[in-house]
C-alpha cells in the first residue's frame, strides 16, 4: 500500500503528501493487531524501528526469503 500511494502521489504531482508515505500502512496494521491479534503494535513504542522492520520484511519478500502466497 505504501508503494502504491507513493507511485500515485508522484504520478499526480502531489508533492505535499510525500511526508505521509511512511504512515499509510499504519491504520491497516493497527486494526489487524487490535481486532485479530488482540495485542499492541510495536509501532506505538518505537515507530522508527517498526517502519525499518517493514522495509526489511519487504526486501526479504522480494528476495524470496519470505513467501506471501
Amino acid at each position: 500500500m505504501t508503494i502504491l500511494f507513493l507511485g500515485y502521489i508522484i504520478n499526480k504531482g502531489y508533492w505535499l503528501f510525500v511526508p505521509l508515505v511512511a504512515f499509510v500502512i499504519y491504520p491497516f496494521a493497527w486494526s489487524g493487531h487490535y481486532f485479530f491479534e488482540k495485542n499492541t503494535p510495536a509501532a506505538f513504542k518505537n515507530p522508527l524501528y517498526a517502519k525499518i522492520s517493514d522495509w526489511i520484511m519487504f526486501k526479504d519478500i522480494l528476495l524470496g526469503r519470505i513467501s506471501i502466497w
